[in-house]
């Protein structure tokens, strides 16, 4: 039993049922191939046509424009609405991190943060 290591399995035995469990799968894999070739001759189609019958091929997907707030061609402001619906930028940050946590502590609903792409104007931010 001390040769056997602390859960009383020999080594020996591990090894031995590595080498079967290896031989049934080498055995198993050749039964698929047999399979397949026999399917293959039925003129049932290629190996692809079998498998295609339970995967479906990946569609490409076309390509989508990178928008302003991925290419980082803008600013994160904070900005506040009044009560005629106007917005007033009150800081700017470059990233969206920085203006979050500058806005982290904030109480007034009316202030917001959003991202402002270069070119649009501030009036974007009025509330409808």
């Amino acid at each position: 039993m001390p040769n056997n290591g602390p859960f009383g399995i020999d080594p020996e035995d591990i090894e031995r049922a590595l080498r079967e469990a290896g031989t049934e799968l080498r055995d198993l894999l050749g039964k698929a191939g047999v399979y397949l070739d026999r399917v293959d001759h039925a003129s049932v189609g290629s190996l692809a046509s079998f498998l295609g019958q339970f995967v479906q091929p990946e569609r490409p997907r076309p390509p989508q424009p990178e928008t302003t707030g991925e290419t980082g061609s803008g600013v994160w402001a904070i900005y506040s609405i009044d009560d005629t619906g106007e917005a007033s930028v009150d800081q700017v940050f470059p990233t969206e991190l920085e203006a979050l946590r500058a806005h982290r502590d904030n109480t007034d609903p009316r202030r917001r943060v959003r991202f402002l792409p270069y070119g649009v104007p501030a009036s974007v931010l009025d509330a409808p």
